[in-house]
């Protein structure tokens, strides 16, 4: 709701369809996922994250980190994890049959972080569940995890105009609005940039960060 009022109060991109409209739209839309994945499948991983603590599986359980030091490894793991899922999204045909779905809103704001067809959350819940039992993740760090990944996906994808001075600042460490609409270019060079959630490390890291793309209205 933050969010929403502070793109209204604030706007970086000039809207060409009824922001009303648009919202019911893509409210509408992940309706379905939301059922399917937050309230069905969301619960899997979480249950493997139980079982593999318990059973002794996964990198982070082998290791003898202490508490803060796997919650560091853990948002660095699955964030550039996700890095790669993201890639495999828009690179793999049947992935991007789906994902297209995302990507076919043609005003970028914080609804567009609800806009995703449930076969592609249908496959991410595979991909989070994998991701869980490689890694060992711990059940709480978990959660934490996930919640700073959708906070990341809603703030990104928002339509909030930051001051500049404090987006250069930011998107230092994090993925911003205007790292991240030009992610949602239509031009295909600039789509494949700036694949990265909560960090933009990894697109620094494979050459894929751009930020030379106007994004204001």
């Amino acid at each position: 709701m933050a969010l929403l009022l502070l793109q209204w109060r604030f706007p970086l991109r000039r809207h060409y369809f009824s922001v009303i409209k648009r919202l019911l739209r893509n409210f509408v839309l992940s309706i379905p996922g939301f059922a399917i994945v937050r309230l069905a499948m969301l619960p899997i991983p979480l249950m493997l994250a139980v079982w593999a603590q318990r059973q002794h599986i996964g990198v982070l359980n082998w290791l003898p980190f202490p508490g803060w030091a796997a919650v560091i490894a853990t948002f660095l793991l699955m964030d550039y994890a996700y890095w790669w899922w993201h890639w495999a999204n828009h690179m793999v045909p049947v992935f991007w049959r789906f994902h297209n779905v995302h990507h076919t809103d043609l005003d970028l704001d914080v609804s567009t972080a609800a806009r995703f067809h449930f076969g592609e959350m249908i496959f991410s819940i595979g991909f989070l569940s994998l991701a869980v039992l490689v890694f060992g993740i711990a059940p709480v760090i978990f959660v934490a995890f996930f919640i700073t990944f959708e906070a990341a996906t809603l703030f990104h994808h928002s339509n909030w105009r930051l001051p500049i001075w404090l987006e250069r600042i930011l998107n230092r460490v994090i993925v911003t609005p205007r790292m991240h609409g030009i992610h949602h270019s239509i031009v295909e060079r600039e789509t494949n940039s700036n694949w990265g959630t909560i960090f933009c490390w990894w697109d620094k890291l494979h050459r894929t960060l751009r930020r030379d793309i106007p994004q204001d209205e």
